[in-house]
């Protein structure tokens, strides 16, 4: 039967190279959001809170129909990152700053819930969870110069609201990976214990963790 699972995480947490990891072991397909020409985001940038929610309207339409054609996908897939961070996080931070109004945040979480509810949801989320010391080290790893200027203070906001969402997310079962103690793309064992432990969740255990003998290392 096939499966869609999805990986969420703060910036810098791994999720598209978990997502690659996953597919070539279990010989899924992959799946990467598209860059999407938002025909707002230079006037966002210019002006946050006039144009915050009309972005935001738009990158949530966007993901939407990515969920929706991943839904019909004729074999398995790996997502990399879910509808749902879009509303619960980087909307939601953008209320919280301010960039956002009231009455259109209102509106908006209207409309995500709305169709949410018409979506079926993935079979799993994968919630790659990372202190902000494990997010600046990995983004400093991979060298893009514009996620370089990324201050902890924003990366400790969304970690916060990541926290809050996985606390109460019920759509469909969750596996949290604790993203500090686990190094799957140098350690195998790691990776191994990631792929088993995925699989487990899978068949519908609900008691699926990471034990810390499981992690360490021989």
């Amino acid at each position: 039967m096939k499966k869609f699972v999805a990986v969420a995480g703060n910036i810098g947490a791994g999720k598209s190279t978990l997502v690659q990891l996953l597919c070539e072991r279990l010989t899924w397909e992959p799946y990467y959001e598209p860059v999407a020409e938002n025909p707002y985001l230079e006037d966002f940038y210019r002006d946050m809170q006039t144009w915050a929610f009309h972005s935001q309207v738009f990158f949530i339409t966007h993901r939407l129909r990515s969920h929706k054609q991943l839904l019909s996908h004729p074999t398995s897939v790996v997502q990399d990152r879910t509808v749902y961070e879009d509303a619960e996080i980087f909307a939601r931070n953008l209320y919280l700053q301010g960039n956002i109004g009231e009455r259109d945040y209102k509106t908006y979480r209207n409309l995500y819930h709305l169709l949410v509810e018409m979506l079926h949801p993935p079979d799993l989320v994968v919630y790659l969870r990372a202190s902000v010391p494990t997010l600046q080290h990995r983004i400093a790893q991979r060298g893009r110069d514009f996620e370089s200027r990324i201050p902890a203070d924003y990366l400790e906001r969304l970690n916060l609201l990541y926290e809050e969402w996985i606390a109460t997310f019920s759509l469909c079962p969750v596996l949290t990976i604790p993203s500090d103690d686990i190094n799957f793309v140098d350690v195998p064992a790691h990776l191994d214990l990631v792929v088993r432990k995925v699989q487990d969740k899978l068949t519908g255990n609900e008691e699926v963790t990471f034990l810390p003998e499981e992690i360490q290392l021989p």
